[in-house]
């Protein structure tokens, strides 16, 4: 498949072209979903994470997405980001997005994927030029962008599809891990904080669990410092179930690139080509940003903005990950102007301590969960890279449909 290809203008090739809802988003969960700028900056849309919009009728029907719409930003620091609406549900845009809709002879899928292409955003950052205080553009002006399209849409198509298939992929490796982390996360919140199987032992009810794991959990909850807990199972100062210590010394000067992630107080941020820790490891923010924990699978250097769990006392990496996950650092903020984590505090936490055997089981779903997130995730960085590889020599048409297609199916997408 390969024919002629014809040169227009983005214009050209929408049917419409307007200007979304001048409102504000609700906190009521009532009207449609409001999608802003910040709702599609990723390039996918989780309407779950979309807020509502007061809207009657008339408006909505003006401002309704449907499907096969695209969205393009046009102010601010994302002016020309864009995103493909794929079965939205009831939902309008905001303001400062433009909708566009294709004519007939162009599949709106294709036109994402040139929005995406280094013409588009070279054709943008020279409408922007110096406008670094606040960007913006007008519909018209980027709707001016220089097109080139197969003219026969059954081609445009097949591009689309191919690079489609490879983002369907990202999408689903993203929920996929969603999931995935819902489900630990349900998990520790059952066995160890809401104590679901203790309270239906008690009641007489059947646990839902091996009876090997059932014997775990004792049948009643006594009284405790942390309030209503499991017969049997401890409390003590958190350093009693881990150890938190600072991370190392590495000035930017002194890393060389390699193998190893190096963690910031905010997650990983580059790499180097020693370690300090063995993975699996837990990491979290000790000097300007609290809060955010961090699993570690491999080894690596925490950076002295970090904490990094030294001991896992009556711990494991995974469970420990969890533990801190419910943690609220910012109480324990030492700094005044940079926000601070003193250890020291934190170690001195009431904790709850339940039996080696039941943190094991924990530890066998919740570690199985994080590998499966990490083989989904370093598959999409493969895919991402491979999309971002054939997006210019497609939308260009240097590579064949039929080249591209052998290239993906080995990737095995």
């Amino acid at each position: 498949m390969a024919g002629e290809w014809i040169e227009c203008t983005l214009a050209d090739a929408c049917s419409s072209i307007d200007y979304g809802l001048t409102a504000s988003a609700s906190d009521r969960e009532a009207g449609p979903r409001f999608l802003r700028i910040t709702d599609i900056v990723s390039g996918h849309i989780n309407w779950n994470a979309v807020p509502h919009v007061a809207a009657d009728d008339a408006t909505t029907a003006k401002y309704r997405l449907r499907d096969g719409d695209v969205v393009l930003a046009r102010t601010g620091a994302s002016t020309g980001a864009s995103a493909y609406v794929k079965n939205p549900p009831p939902a309008v845009f905001a303001s400062y997005l433009v909708r566009l809709q294709a004519k007939p002879d162009f599949d709106p899928r294709f036109l994402v994927y040139y929005l995406r292409s280094e013409d588009f955003w070279t054709f943008i950052r020279g409408v922007l030029g110096d406008k670094s205080a606040q960007p913006n553009a007008s519909a018209s002006t980027m709707t001016k962008a220089p097109l080139r399209a197969p003219e026969d849409k059954d081609e445009q198509r097949a591009i689309a599809h191919i690079l489609g298939t490879l983002d369907d992929k990202i999408e689903l490796n993203r929920r996929m891990n969603e999931t995935l982390e819902a489900m630990a996360r349900a998990l520790f919140q059952s066995w160890f904080v809401d104590f679901d199987p203790v309270r239906a032992k008690a009641e007489g009810r059947d646990p839902g669990l091996p009876e090997r794991l059932a014997d775990l959990f004792p049948d009643r909850l006594v009284d405790s410092e942390l309030g209503k807990i499991p017969e049997g199972w401890g409390v003590g100062p958190l350093e009693s179930v881990l150890v938190l210590q600072r991370g190392f010394d590495l000035p930017s000067t002194q890393r060389t690139s390699g193998e190893y992630p190096v963690l910031t107080a905010s997650g990983p941020s580059g790499t180097h080509n020693e370690f300090m820790v063995r993975g699996p490891g837990v990491t979290t923010g000790r000097s300007g940003v609290l809060g955010t924990v961090f699993y570690v699978h491999d080894d690596f250097w925490p950076l002295n903005t970090s904490l990094w769990v030294k001991e896992f006392r009556q711990s494991m990496p995974a469970y420990a990950f969890h533990l801190l996950r419910g943690l609220d650092f910012g109480l324990f903020n030492a700094g005044s102007a940079v926000p601070t984590l003193n250890r020291n505090h934190v170690h001195k936490l009431p904790t709850l301590m339940p039996p080696t055997e039941l943190i094991a089981a924990f530890e066998r779903v919740a570690r199985r969960n994080l590998k499966r997130q990490k083989h989904n995730g370093d598959q999409s960085l493969t895919l991402a890279a491979l999309r971002d590889t054939l997006l210019p020599k497609l939308i260009s048409g240097e590579l064949r449909v039929r080249d591209a297609e052998g290239v993906v199916s080995r990737a095995g997408a």
